[in-house]
């Protein structure tokens, strides 16, 4: 009846508001009990419509087991398997998830097996949704081809070691590399994000020597427009290229467009040591604004080797008296905010404590850029030169001595 329908409906959102708060309160026990209520109501439930077994059962109820202290493997292994039964439609995200859980209880072999069988189903009509999750079931098969040919290799460089050989050990993991390559190597032409299997596939190749494919893939992976903006591709790109002793031309062309993507990752150092070796003046001035942009980041904001970039470079352009609206053109958009961020008293003392020479290349730089009046720079020199600290001294003579800079740079 339609009361029945009604009562129904709402007895079942109550027990899914019980499961939830349990959930939510980590009573793994007692959100098992209610989803068995769950489970047995959905069973005796008599109205015309048909409700099949939702993809809520099967995500909670893996919840559930994955943390429930009295549930073992067998029982959670049973229960994926009637969700795969019951639950077709779902049936390759279902196996997909059973092969993580697999691998996270070290059951690598299993795994294995289960995305293996996976690749063979079929049910209806074949949709795009399906081939989609099909890709993903092969790409993580040829992941842990990938994974025992990586086994079996440090086997043979062992035995290399001892001087031992065993074909049969040489033999599968050739094997394992076939299977790896044909499933990454499809997967990774798919537009979108694929670190991993391209990190892989890419180890493949360099091991084999075909180190002209490799620089292929990592290309197409940061260049491909239908690849979606990806900073670790330029990164792999990068360490491919720096691996192999390419030209700094072509290391600082693909750092450029990392830092212009992620000005804040960590290879800006290294891409402001190449800029600042260059003869040429446009990348010093580009090394500059690198170090500054990086800087505006928390993250850098105790970065003792990225201060001592900005003030060694500083000290360059101070000292020759060349290039100083480098300095003004990016201190003019950071000196309404730089000075509270970076060198308020309160951050002097605390550096002071913590850090010396981190303490030492700020106040250098706070002394050019705010002037000897700085809190920052009058604190640590002071500090220093009390601690009849000698470079401190010397600091302090710098700073005073260029005084001039710092109005020229505020004007």
């Amino acid at each position: 009846s339609h009361k029945h329908k009604l009562d129904f409906r709402k007895s079942k959102e109550m027990c899914l508001n019980y499961i939830q708060d349990a959930m939510l309160q980590k009573q793994w026990n007692r959100a098992a009990e209610f989803m068995t209520f769950y489970i047995e109501s959905l069973e005796k439930d008599f109205s015309t419509e048909y409700t099949g077994p939702s993809e809520i059962v099967w995500r909670i109820g893996t919840e559930i087991l994955w943390h429930c202290s009295r549930s073992n493997m067998k029982e959670f292994n049973s229960f994926i398997e009637q969700m795969k039964t019951l639950g077709v439609k779902k049936y390759l995200k279902i196996c997909l998830e059973h092969a993580f859980h697999l691998l996270c209880n070290g059951r690598t072999d299993e795994a294995y097996q289960n995305l293996f069988l996976a690749e063979s189903w079929r049910f209806g009509e074949q949709t795009t949704t399906q081939d989609k999750e099909m890709k993903l079931i092969q790409a993580y098969r040829g992941l842990l081809d990938y994974y025992n040919w990586s086994k079996q290799k440090n086997i043979l460089l062992e035995y290399d070691k001892v001087g031992f050989e065993d074909l049969s050990v040489e033999q599968e993991m050739h094997n394992s590399f076939r299977k790896a390559a044909v499933s990454l190597k499809e997967i990774i032409q798919i537009p979108g994000v694929w670190d991993l299997f391209v990190q892989c596939y890419v180890d493949l190749l360099e091991f084999y020597g075909d180190h002209e494919e490799a620089r292929q893939v990592l290309s197409e992976y940061a260049y491909n427009s239908k690849f979606p903006a990806n900073p670790n591709a330029h990164v792999y790109l990068y360490q491919f290229l720096k691996r192999h002793g390419e030209p700094k031309k072509s290391l600082i062309s693909v750092l450029k467009i990392l830092h212009d993507i992620v000005p804040s990752h960590e290879l800006m150092i290294d891409f402001h040591a190449m800029l600042q070796k260059s003869k040429k003046r446009k990348k010093r001035r580009l090394g500059l604004e690198v170090i500054f942009a990086a800087l505006d980041y928390a993250g850098w904001k105790e970065n003792v080797k990225a201060w001592s970039c900005l003030a060694r470079q500083i000290k360059q352009i101070i000292i020759s008296e060349k290039h100083l609206e480098w300095i003004k053109q990016e201190w003019n958009s950071r000196k309404d905010w730089w000075p509270a961020f970076h060198f308020s008293r309160y951050l002097a003392k605390r550096n002071w404590q913590e850090n010396e020479s981190l303490a030492y290349e700020k106040a250098l730089v706070a002394g050019i850029l705010l002037g000897k009046d700085c809190k920052y720079f009058k604190y640590i020199s002071h500090q220093g030169c009390k601690d009849q600290k000698k470079k401190f001294r010397t600091l302090k003579k710098f700073v005073n001595k260029h005084s001039p800079v710092y109005l020229r740079i505020s004007e």
